[in-house]
């Protein structure tokens, strides 16, 4: 199945992340090992970098807007596929990633943190990104009444909800919309090429110790964000936050 989010956002990726409470391994023979693993499976993934302190990076070549990413960090294994093909394609790297890990970097059960699945959407807009979402998600809420203020303009809207999706809360869903516009450019009127970004995230907390692999349990969140994604966010965040841009377009 090709991306259905494509018509509602400029860029839409899904990222995953697993945080341990022990350091992952870092030297150098597990570092290359555990990469070339990578680039055997995708041979396209050519650019590795050291960034400063303890983080690795190896991705695809970005000019083509589709490109997969992996990073390591001390504490943390976090990936992207940005624009991906198809969701099967994320869901495929995400689970190869998730397979390999405990064995290559021996994260074990005993020491993960939670797990996160992210659904990341973009949506371009030059302009003031706050007036977007004042329109397009708040202008009939109680909460835009101290629009009403004379001389009132929004500077910092970034509405962000979580949710429990399980009685122990070990699993927790939260939706964020990040606005990009400071101070200088709505006192200007100099604004920038930045996007606004609606983050979906799923995250699963370890402290249960499931049975379940690791990347079971990832395919059941995927699935689970997947669904929220379509019947809760696209009509109720992404069309009308759409909606509202291209009327000021």
């Amino acid at each position: 199945m090709s991306n259905p989010y494509a018509s509602f956002c400029h860029d839409f990726y899904v990222n995953t992340r697993i945080s341990t409470q022990l350091n992952l391994p870092h030297s150098r023979e597990t570092v290359l090992h555990f990469f070339e693993r990578i680039q055997k499976e995708y041979p396209s993934m050519t650019q590795f970098r050291k960034c400063d302190g303890a983080e690795f990076n190896l991705e695809e070549e970005r000019r083509n807007g589709s490109y997969r990413w992996v990073r390591l960090e001390m504490r943390r294994l976090v990936s992207g596929y940005v624009n991906p093909p198809s969701h099967e394609a994320a869901r495929a790297f995400h689970r190869f990633l998730l397979d390999m890990a405990p064995y290559h970097l021996g994260i074990s059960p005993l020491e993960l943190e939670h797990l996160e699945v992210l659904f990341g959407f973009d949506l371009s807009y030059r302009g003031n990104h706050d007036d977007v979402v004042v329109e397009g998600l708040l202008a009939e809420s109680p909460l835009a009444c101290i629009l009403e203020e004379k001389g009132a303009r929004p500077v910092d809207v970034q509405p962000s909800v979580s949710i429990s999706l399980s009685e122990d809360c070990r699993l927790q869903a939260r939706l964020d919309v990040i606005t990009r516009t400071d101070n200088y450019q709505v006192r200007t009127g100099d604004y920038g090429d930045d996007e606004i970004s609606v983050y979906l995230t799923l995250r699963r907390y370890w402290g249960d110790r499931p049975r379940e692999p690791m990347a079971d349990i990832f395919e059941q969140m995927f699935d689970r964000a997947d669904g929220i994604a379509a019947n809760r966010v696209v009509p109720k965040v992404l069309r009308p936050l759409s909606s509202a841009i291209a009327a000021r377009s």
